[in-house]
């Protein structure tokens, strides 16, 4: 599946880093951390710290030099040949680290030797530029550079870009936090004192901190990043052996939702790096625009993205302790992905509203709501009562079919006036491209699709640039569990499945069911685009937590339903979920009022440092589970206003338990067709129609027509994707890396 690495030096350490790509496991996960490659394990190690050997931007790297024996001398470091003059900066006894600048583009071979010794460790690098890319292919065009707009933390404008890939010029900016107006005000960098107003943090050993917050802002990948933590100015600055007094050594990821008009730009705005909440228990933050999946809705340019801005944090500030992604909706995609996808990245997952992946619970969601909302006001108005259509789609509010139905405008690529909004698509937040969009007068126009945006993983239909898609309705009984209930009638589930039909490319509605593309379902779950859960999610611990909209009148995609969803994928993937906590209905945030979010993440902490604690030789999937605080578990609230009650009990889809009662989850509707809880397959397997699968009788020539209406066969659930492919594991790339090349 994945192609023959490049020809390149044959050295003991490009053999090595060989065999360690092409047989990564997951019990032996890719980390961020870099590869040991040994010279004479008795003698020196070699590794990179800031991101994976082959994956290095912008021509810089931290690598750390480990020996065996604390009277060694100290370890010099050749790049190419040449000796390497950076400074070798001692961590304790046996391992120092230096910051290697200015590598060549390509391929560079970096070796560690002791003085008088006559062994040592080498390491081949590969340097991309710091605008990507690296793994996620071809960089689309058109791409609108938003730094103009941006606004920096002090309020000012970041100002143009210097060049086409969208780069500014990398700068640092302090605000502090007023006592007077709780908000962030630029910090006076003249002053010789305090302002008055200057937020002072009480520890808990009676001491103060500053409330002043360094942030620096700057370009990778094409994205805008920005790096937060507390420090105080008239410190001496920051590097990655001298940090910040007040930055507790760990790193929390944020992320932005959306997903619909996010193409085609660099974006306006990060997940948010200011949090006080965050900043009062020492975190440092980090995010960038195209981790905002309502700029970018695309995954693996997310993931890209990650390591790409993390590797610009490790290499000014140092290895973070641990590193946590934070997000709602749209943030938990790219958190349970690159975390699942990309080991090491992540090392755990605070996430709220969440689903599995964009490709399957919300698009496989939003485009049966269209059909739905389409056949019940189009094709058969006024047969089926709205308490029919709700048994139908499964949905808790019937407001959600609509809703819904508008959400699926993502997938659509054609934006036309005076159509209604439950059939609209070509959703774009860039003016100019308002006049680019696709259509049948501007065939070759901008499609402004999940899809189209995500070409590189897909491939495009033979002699067009439309993409393939991985969305299918063959085979799918739509109300059978409606059916079976009683809710609707043999006549009503006959005339549903006989005329619903599906989509074509433009999302046009035709009388047929649409079919997969072939390219697109496989590269589909062999990427990771629909989460398989047993890669780096194995090892991650996860806490999922939410409010409850499930019966929002007017509808909302944010339904608990996709939360049991990835938990059943991590069920099927490694035969336990123990690493997957979810809470519902508290108060989530940081304040006394509002305290729950924050206990979440001293949890969290406590968790993840239980881990790293743990030297045992137990299965790393074993010390996740074993280290998890008692305190932190499934959990509930009960809170009406007068009463407010943590119910600690397991969080079940169905359930009689008190929070299966408060919280009640309704299906999508290919659940409601008998699709699995993980919801994660693309084309199902076609058995012939089965009269075990009706709890009600057709008459004869009902029978007759059920079987005319699904001559080729109806899902067989039970069985895996009709593909019968399987997930690739970690590290894939589209390019222009070529290690674990996915084709």
């Amino acid at each position: 599946m994945f192609a023959d690495l490049p020809n390149s030096r044959i050295t003991l350490a490009a053999l090595l880093l060989s065999l360690m790509l092409t047989n990564c496991s997951t019990d032996e996960p890719v980390t961020t951390a870099g590869q040991t490659i040994p010279g004479d394990a008795a003698t020196i190690t070699l590794r990179t710290v800031s991101t994976q050997p082959w994956l290095v931007t912008g021509g810089d790297v931290l690598v750390e030099v480990t020996v065996a024996s604390p009277d060694a001398a100290t370890p010099q470091l050749t790049l190419n040949g040449e000796l390497v003059t950076t400074t070798m900066v001692p961590l304790d006894s046996r391992r120092y680290q230096t910051l290697i600048r200015d590598l060549p583009l390509g391929e560079s071979l970096i070796a560690a030797t002791v003085p008088s010794a006559d062994t040592g460790a080498e390491l081949l690098l590969t340097n991309y530029p710091q605008s990507g890319p690296i793994i996620s292919g071809p960089q689309q065009s058109p791409f609108y550079c938003q730094s103009e707009e941006f606004e920096l933390v002090t309020g000012e404008l970041l100002g143009p870009a210097l060049d086409a890939d969208c780069s500014v010029a990398t700068r640092v900016d302090y605000v502090y936090l007023s006592s007077d107006s709780g908000e962030y005000l630029p910090w006076p960098m003249a002053a010789d004192e305090y302002p008055e107003d200057l937020l002072q943090i009480e520890n808990t050993d009676g001491s103060t901190t500053p409330f002043i917050v360094r942030v620096e802002t700057g370009t990778a990948n094409r994205a805008i990043y920005e790096i937060a933590m507390l420090h105080d100015p008239a410190s001496a600055d920051v590097t990655p052996w001298q940090r910040s007094e007040n930055w507790n050594g760990k790193l929390v990821y944020t992320h932005g939702g959306g997903c619909r008009s996010g193409w085609h730009q660099q974006g306006t705005t990060t997940g948010g790096v200011l949090r006080e909440g965050l900043f009062r228990q020492g975190y440092a933050t980090v995010s960038a625009t195209l981790n905002v999946f309502g700029q970018n809705c695309n995954d693996l340019l997310a993931s890209e993205t990650h390591i790409m801005v993390k590797e610009r944090f490790i290499e000014q500030y140092g290895e973070p302790i641990y590193t946590i992604a934070t997000g709602a909706s749209g943030g938990s995609y790219q958190s349970h992905q690159t975390a699942d996808n990309y080991p090491g990245v992540f090392d755990g997952l605070i996430v709220s509203s969440s689903f599995p992946d964009v490709t399957s619970a919300t698009i496989f969601t939003l485009a049966d709501s269209r059909l739905l909302h389409f056949y019940f006001n189009n094709i058969n108005p006024d047969e089926f009562s709205e308490a029919q259509q709700q048994a139908v789609a499964g949905f808790g509010s019937f407001g959600s079919i609509a809703n819904l139905a508008r959400g699926a405008a993502r997938l659509d690529p054609i934006f036309e006036t005076g159509v209604p909004l439950e059939e609209q698509g070509g959703e774009v937040s860039i003016e100019a491209l308002e006049t680019q969009r696709y259509h049948a007068f501007n065939p070759d126009g901008v499609r402004a699709t999940v899809y189209d945006h995500t070409e590189n993983v897909y491939g495009t239909l033979d002699g067009t640039s439309i993409a393939q898609r991985p969305l299918d309705n063959v085979g799918v009984q739509y109300g059978l569990v409606a059916l079976n209930n009683g809710a609707i009638s043999t006549a009503q589930f006959l005339a549903l499945n006989r005329n619903i039909g599906g989509f074509d490319h433009d999302m046009n509605h035709i009388d047929r069911r649409h079919r997969a593309d072939s390219q697109a379902r496989r590269r589909a779950i062999e990427s990771g685009r629909i989460l398989h859960g047993g890669t780096g999610l194995a090892t991650t611990p996860v806490i999922d937590y939410r409010r409850y909209t499930d019966d929002v009148e007017g509808g909302d995609i944010h339904m608990i339903v996709h939360q049991f969803s990835t938990r059943q994928r991590l069920l099927n993937a490694n035969g336990h979920a123990d690493n997957h906590i979810m809470q519902v209905g508290g108060r989530w945030g940081f304040t006394e009022q509002e305290p729950d979010l924050g206990i979440l993440f001293q949890q969290m902490d406590e968790w993840l440092m239980n881990i790293i604690a743990d030297q045992s030789t137990t299965d790393q999937q074993q010390k996740v589970v074993s280290n998890k605080p008692a305190a932190l578990v499934d959990a509930c609230w009960e809170d009406n206003g007068l009463v407010r009650r943590k119910i600690e009990v397991e969080q079940t889809y169905i359930g009689a338990s008190e929070c299966n009662t408060l919280y009640p989850a309704y299906p999508t509707p290919r659940q409601v067709a008998g699709a699995p809880l993980a919801n994660d397959i693309v084309s199902c397997q076609l058995r012939p129609v089965n009269t075990a699968d009706y709890a009600v009788e057709f008459s004869d020539e009902e029978w007759l027509e059920l079987s005319g209406i699904f001559s080729d066969g109806v899902c067989d659930w039970s069985q895996n994707d009709m593909s019968e492919t399987t997930h690739q594991g970690g590290w894939v790339s589209f390019g222009p890396s070529p290690i674990n090349r996915l084709y």
